[in-house]
């Protein structure tokens, strides 16, 4: 079955970096769109990066500039390499895989990690 594992969450203060990752395993990762949602208390769970089939990239207003998305197919891994981090940020951060035709639309369910914690604090 599909299974996504986050790591590389933590504690850091703000102008700080961190690089999340992404283990994927019961699909074939190359044929899926992955991509890093974050879920704040409170608030809705928001996209923050996606990554295509073909390695085109998308990401939120809020982290354009900051934060990069990655994956290497050879080790079924996603990465989201986040710089600058700013309080705002503090979330836990989720990983996705959702299946793309080869046109570039994503069907099908949607699966999910367990979340990985980044808390941005002084």
């Amino acid at each position: 079955q599909v299974q996504l594992v986050e790591s590389g969450g933590g504690l850091v203060q703000p102008g700080g970096s961190l690089r999340l990752s992404c283990a994927a395993s019961g699909f074939t990762f190359s044929r899926y769109a992955m991509s890093w949602y974050r879920q704040a208390p409170g608030k809705e769970r928001e996209l923050v990066a996606r990554i295509s089939r073909t390695e085109s990239t998308t990401y939120a207003d809020s982290v354009k500039g900051r934060f990069t998305i990655s994956r290497d197919n050879d080790k079924n891994t996603v990465f989201l390499q986040m710089n600058s981090l700013k309080f705002e940020d503090s979330a836990v951060y989720y990983c996705n895989a959702r299946l793309e035709t080869s046109t570039g639309t994503l069907f099908g369910n949607m699966h999910w990690g367990q979340g990985t914690q980044v808390s941005v604090s002084l």
